[in-house]
């Protein structure tokens, strides 16, 4: 990997796009595998299972960067009502063959809108480090109005801080970006966003470690 030296954020969401666009049957090049780090559909069943638990059946759920949509919105969308959001063409393409009772939006999470206390639970694995840096604490603001008191979000966050971009990814001839920061900085900034921290855990990766977040918004 590179530092990214130049660019805006505007070139860095161009990357993130054209990267999934070329990556995204190399990354999951099927619906029942493991991905291409080996992330099989039992380890995203028990990192979704404390958000499934804590929802009722039917509820409202938004997964943010849902990818091809497997496995994470095929999972939920069993028990819940799906929106996904990814910023790839062939990502939502696949999406919306592989999991037709959802539905699926073509567009950057950051410029995406919904009413206040529309969702009772979000997800967004995998997803939130790819965003540019400056622009995460907004989306956090913003997934903190669109969910409704008592609901839940699980996101993935960067362990360490990192901001660069990686040259030919998993052979793709393209380009991938990523932007984070540590996981204190981000349990400081759910905190000051008005969520509660539930639950806060490492899951280690070959060269990467990155943290997982269960955070809530108070009845009250």
């Amino acid at each position: 990997m590179r530092p990214l030296r130049t660019g805006t954020g505007t070139e860095a969401k161009a990357i993130v796009r054209e990267g999934w666009n070329r990556v995204s049957t190399i990354y999951r090049p099927g619906t029942t595998g493991a991905d291409v780090f080996g992330h099989s559909i039992p380890d995203h069943e028990r990192w979704l299972g404390p958000l499934v638990r804590a929802l009722a059946a039917g509820s409202e759920v938004l997964d943010l960067g849902c990818g091809c949509g497997v496995p994470d919105a095929r999972l939920l969308a069993e028990r819940f009502r799906v929106t996904g959001v990814d910023i790839s063409d062939v990502q939502v393409d696949r999406a919306r063959k592989s999991v037709p009772n959802a539905r699926f939006l073509r567009a950057d999470m950051t410029e995406v809108r919904f009413r206040a206390g529309a969702f009772a639970g979000i997800v967004c694995l995998y997803a939130l480090i790819h965003v540019p840096l400056d622009e995460q604490r907004g989306l956090l603001a913003r997934m903190h109005r669109w969910l409704r008191p008592g609901g839940v979000v699980l996101i993935t966050t960067g362990q360490t801080a990192y901001t660069g971009v990686e040259e030919n990814w998993l052979g793709s001839n393209a380009k991938m970006y990523w932007s984070h920061a540590d996981a204190d900085t981000y349990e400081r900034w759910f905190r000051a966003e008005g969520f509660e921290v539930q639950s806060r855990i490492v899951v280690p990766e070959p060269g990467a470690e990155h943290a997982l977040f269960l955070v809530g918004k108070p009845v009250s």
